[in-house]
């Protein structure tokens, strides 16, 4: 039985969060429009292959880097590697198709801070047709594809990691924190994963199995809580920037 994602709408939790809290360096994956980054005030990089942004995306932020390229593209120029960027917070959006994210939050983990925390969208589907991988024949409204696989491959090879998934409507919000940015477990287990995972669709790993290893959080009572689980990850909100109009 499909366990429903019925709390906050991530957007809006979204919004409260970067409201609450000040993060030094966000990045966030898949932002088409830009409306989930707009509200972040700390410094942000943006990575999409289409932007088709037509908004205010910058606000109040002090630097904003907007890449529009694959992530895989992006990762490879070693842009954080050579600013010496330490993540966070991060918000993984893009392909939704598991191998995909699975580079994702390897290349991700690497650069962030041990104090940050990664946020993997659509994790929880509601129904079956919303996890095919079919890219010519996509459902009508939600499609997670099939990165609901990060979970059991998280839960299997980094158990050192800590995974709260919050029930974010339409498809949850997983945030991992304990991050461990010079651990190789996924990077050396890719090919063993990949054979494992390739070929195994959720009806085949079984739905009751896949719901039952984990608990829906309430995204209410984080926001509740001060967003306890981020405030690690944070820093101090006086720093952050307040732009002054001058007129020339």
């Amino acid at each position: 039985m499909f366990k429903r994602a019925t709390g906050l709408k991530y957007h809006r939790f979204l919004r409260r969060l970067h409201g609450r809290l000040l993060f030094d360096w966000y990045m966030e994956i898949g932002c088409r429009l830009g409306d989930s980054f707009a509200p972040v005030r700390g410094r942000t990089i943006a990575v999409d292959p289409f932007f088709r942004a037509n908004m205010n995306i910058i606000g109040t932020k002090p630097v904003l880097h907007v890449f529009q390229t694959t992530s895989d593209d992006f990762f490879a120029t070693g842009f954080l590697e050579r600013n010496d960027i330490r993540l966070g917070l991060s918000f993984l959006d893009g392909m939704h198709l598991y191998e995909y994210l699975l580079r994702d939050f390897i290349n991700t983990e690497a650069a962030s801070d041990p104090n940050g925390v990664i946020m993997l969208h659509d994790c929880v589907p509601f129904g079956m047709g919303m996890t095919t991988r079919d890219l010519d024949n996509l459902p009508k409204g939600a499609w997670t594809g099939d990165v609901w696989k990060l979970i059991p491959i998280l839960q299997r090879w980094r158990p050192d990691l800590t995974l709260t998934v919050l029930d974010c409507q339409p498809t949850g919000l997983v945030c991992v924190s304990n991050l461990s940015p010079g651990n190789r477990r996924l990077a050396d287990a890719h090919d063993d994963i990949r054979a494992e995972f390739d070929a195994v669709d959720l009806a085949g790993y079984g739905v009751e199995r896949f719901f039952q290893s984990f608990e829906l959080a309430d995204a209410g009572a984080c926001e509740d809580s001060g967003f306890g689980l981020f405030r690690a990850a944070s820093i101090d909100p006086s720093l952050a920037l307040r732009p002054v109009k001058v007129t020339p």
